[in-house]
């Protein structure tokens, strides 16, 4: 599809994303499609009982979520709150862990929002594990030169240093 500043959301392309078991969507990039180069829009396509990605928070990247259609829940850090069709979500970066989950029994859409950073760090509380990555093009995580993903060792700045 070439560039254009317009879109119509049922044209999107959606792509399969997760792992198959929980965490199964279908996503459609449409930031980029319209020439979007500060901020990020997607659709996210989540069937009943799925979601997209685990709990987490960014530190650098700002969130923000609109519910299109469908229920579900928004994990935000402690608290689960009830998402309907309509709602508007906040994700600031640095804040709270955050996560949508569709506990309904119908399909839940919604558009994601970012904005866009070369670099961001990652948390993910119920794994304990961390990313980072740098050299990020477009929000698309896998173009990014440098990831990586694990958990992190306390340590002294120059143990194991020469």
């Amino acid at each position: 599809m070439t560039e254009s500043s317009i879109v119509n959301i049922s044209d999107v392309p959606l792509a399969d994303h997760g792992n198959g078991g929980i965490f199964t969507a279908k996503i459609g990039r449409i930031g980029r499609m319209i020439g979007s180069t500060g901020l990020g829009c997607a659709i996210t396509v989540l069937p009943p009982g799925k979601r997209a990605y685990p709990l987490h928070r960014h530190h650098v990247i700002h969130e923000l979520f609109y519910i299109l259609s469908g229920a579900g829940e928004y994990r935000l850090g402690d608290r689960v709150l009830p998402l309907r069709a309509g709602d508007v979500v906040a994700a600031p970066a640095g804040k709270e862990a955050h996560q949508i989950v569709n506990t309904s029994p119908s399909e839940l859409r919604f558009l994601a929002i970012s904005t866009i950073g070369e670099v961001d760090i990652v948390e993910y509380p119920d794994s304990g594990k961390m990313a980072a990555a740098a050299g990020i093009k477009n929000a698309d995580f896998s173009t990014a030169t440098y990831k990586a993903l694990g958990r992190i060792q306390p340590a002294d700045y120059f143990d194991g240093e020469k």
